[in-house]
């Protein structure tokens, strides 16, 4: 099974371009402009043991708002489309995971259905030149374009490096773990319904 897309998107403000294997060994190769943005999906593709590719440009000169909310975007549409009709995988995943003293559990159902439920404080404006404010924008836009359900808790922590970066390293164990075909499903859909609508 070939579970890998690539996805570009063009607008008058970012272009974005994901290639996702997720079946890969965790490479990253990250380019948006962004450097603590480039940080975190590092972190999310090698925890997610996801060969991932991004391509960003986008209006930095008015801010970073734009290119974090379409590298969500595009990425969530990449992962959604690599997974196909989403048949024999477990579909479910949560971790929980530390970053020093900072403590982050994430919750996904990859259910064909996209919410976002994410509660999590930052003490300051900025990470670097990335606003805290996207780091839950981010999540929100994945969840809705990837057609999942997730749920992300900040639990502790004190440093807002370490805060935002155990919430993408929990995000990444997630996604692996329901993402994973399951042996025991023989390629049937994990759903009642027997389908996953995507």
């Amino acid at each position: 099974m070939n579970r890998t897309a690539t996805v570009v998107r063009e607008t008058g403000e970012t272009r974005v371009e994901v290639q996702i294997n997720l079946d890969g060994r965790g490479h990253a190769d990250v380019c948006t402009g962004i450097g603590f943005l480039d940080h975190m999906l590092t972190a999310l593709a090698r925890h997610a043991r996801f060969d991932l590719t991004v391509r960003a440009t986008g209006d930095l000169q008015v801010d970073e708002h734009h290119t974090v909310e379409d590298v969500a975007i595009v990425l969530g549409r990449a992962f959604g489309q690599a997974l196909g009709d989403r048949a024999g995988i477990t579909r479910m995943g949560d971790a929980t995971v530390p970053m020093d003293e900072a403590l982050a559990q994430v919750a996904v159902d990859i259910g064909g259905r996209g919410c976002c439920v994410f509660d999590a404080r930052f003490d300051t404006p900025r990470i670097g030149t990335m606003g805290t404010s996207l780091v839950g924008h981010f999540f929100q836009s994945f969840a809705v374009e990837s057609r999942l359900s997730l749920h992300a808790r900040l639990l502790a922590g004190a440093d807002d490096h370490h805060r935002a970066e155990a919430l993408f390293k929990a995000l990444a164990r997630a996604l692996h773990h329901a993402s994973r075909l399951d042996p025991t499903l023989g390629g049937d859909v994990p759903s009642t319904k027997q389908v996953i609508e995507v």
